[in-house]
């Protein structure tokens, strides 16, 4: 059945909106209405890109085989990474190479890293050969790296010109620039000298030279930054891109601040799911087989520390027996200390992603989260104290056990979720690499085991 259709760019979001809740809907739609679909792909290919992945890979390819090769371009630019790779994947090499020499050579690179190392090379061997040159120079870098992050689609000019002259130059070449924000003045080595913005250039006199416009000596980085350092730059510097150059200052390129943000939210997803098991990559398309064999080494560790704890428990179990109550209590003891770890771990992994743990700062950050944790150690054990007095039926001894099993348990722990991150980065780690497992066996063991010791002793 056919429609009037609305406006491309509210039609577009409509069906962003369905495709997310009713993906089978949305595809007899665009099945009746294919005019709505070559809409949509040629007006706004973000919500293009969002209705494709809504619908699954099988779909995606049917609509994608309706549309130029430029607008399926832009469409994989704007998809998630992973998904566009996936969809690359499914097609014949020829025209999978086809669709990846009409990307921007910044963004190709960001889905061919998400290809197996066996494809790539066979991939990468069916593009024209000025793009495979360009695309393998982009490959070479490391891809949380500054030159990974950047497009050599950047507005330089020589240092000789005037205003006029650049902005005619510009006016010839804004077709294959990625961002016009700044424009960069370089020497006859193409060594970085200077950065002036292009409103300034536009208001500038024409006769006016480009060295006496530019910003001399601009904040840049080299291409193996990390993409942290880049972001860190980019939000101080209150920057719209920062040149990347190498180590004679040429100037290789530039990474605006839509891809730092990309790659931070990335950083911050993978991190994510490395804290509690699961693999950095795996997302809900990512096969069942591939997620499992992620997940279940972790799954292991925590089974084998989790049985210490059991042990533990084990050895203790004839308090227990004599009173009841405090089987009831035991939780309550290792989630109150799970929680304040928990809070620790996250404010110290979040303030080494931003840069603000430097190694001459540890012992500050510890102490910190050390006189954080014994302040709330002892309100929070108050509390838990006349909490377990009514539970046990006014009985003094089983409150104060609680109050100093909840104390200590909460004061470790919270110092335990700032050391653990510390440990792992000190060991060449990764910071988020399972945290939260090694925090629960923490708490579990102090909790559990503590409040039995205490027990013992003042029972």
């Amino acid at each position: 059945m056919r429609f009037n259709l609305p406006r491309p760019r509210q039609l577009a979001r409509n069906l962003r909106e369905v495709a997310q809740r009713r993906p089978e809907t949305t595809e007899e739609y665009l099945e009746a209405n294919p005019e709505a679909w070559e809409r949509i792909a040629e007006v706004d290919p973000h919500d293009a890109a969002d209705i494709l992945e809504a619908l699954g890979s099988e779909a995606a390819l049917e609509f994608l085989g309706s549309l130029e090769s430029e607008q399926v371009a832009r469409i994989l630019e704007e998809m998630n990474d992973g998904a566009a790779a996936e969809l690359l994947q499914l097609m014949p090499g020829p025209q999978a190479a086809g669709f990846v020499g009409a990307m921007d050579a910044d963004e190709a690179v960001d889905v061919l890293n998400k290809f197996d190392d066996e494809e790539l090379p066979e991939l990468v061997g069916l593009l024209e050969p000025d793009d495979a040159g360009e695309i393998n120079r982009l490959l070479a870098y490391p891809r949380d790296s500054a030159g990974g992050l950047m497009t050599t689609e950047v507005a330089s000019l020589p240092l000789g010109l005037t205003a006029g002259e650049a902005i005619e130059a510009l006016r010839r070449m804004h077709e294959t620039l990625d961002d016009l924000s700044y424009v960069y003045v370089v020497d006859d080595d193409d060594r970085l000298k200077g950065v002036v913005s292009f409103r300034e250039l536009v208001f500038a006199r024409p006769g006016q030279g480009l060295d006496q416009a530019m910003v001399p000596n601009p904040v840049s980085v080299p291409s193996d930054a990390d993409r942290e350092v880049v972001s860190d730059l980019i939000q101080r510097y209150n920057l719209f891109a920062v040149p990347v150059v190498d180590a004679d200052d040429r100037l290789l390129g530039i990474v605006t601040v839509e891809e730092a943000l990309e790659a931070i939210q990335e950083e911050a997803s993978e991190d994510m799911a490395v804290m509690v098991g699961a693999g950095s990559e795996e997302t809900v398309r990512t096969a069942v087989r591939e997620s499992i064999t992620k997940r279940f080494p972790w799954i292991v560790v925590n089974l084998v520390l989790a049985t210490i704890v059991a042990l533990t428990i084990e050895r203790q179990k004839d308090v227990i027996d004599d009173i009841v109550v405090l089987a009831a209590l035991m939780p309550v003891v290792a989630l109150l200390g799970g929680n304040g770890g928990a809070q620790s771990l996250a404010v110290v992994i979040r303030s080494m992603a931003i840069n603000q743990v430097p190694s001459q700062m540890v012992p500050k950050v510890l102490l910190r989260e050390a006189r954080i944790g014994l302040a709330m150690g002892v309100a929070i054990a108050i509390l838990s104290g006349l909490v377990a007095y009514i539970i046990s039926g006014n009985d003094f001894d089983v409150a104060q056990v609680m109050a100093l099993a909840v104390f200590a348990n909460f004061s470790i722990a919270t110092f335990a979720g700032a050391g653990i991150p510390i440990v792992l980065r000190a060991l060449g780690l990764d910071p988020a690499l399972a945290s939260n497992i090694f925090l629960t066996f923490v708490t579990d063991m102090v909790g559990f085991a503590g409040f039995l010791v205490i027990a013992t002793l003042l029972l």
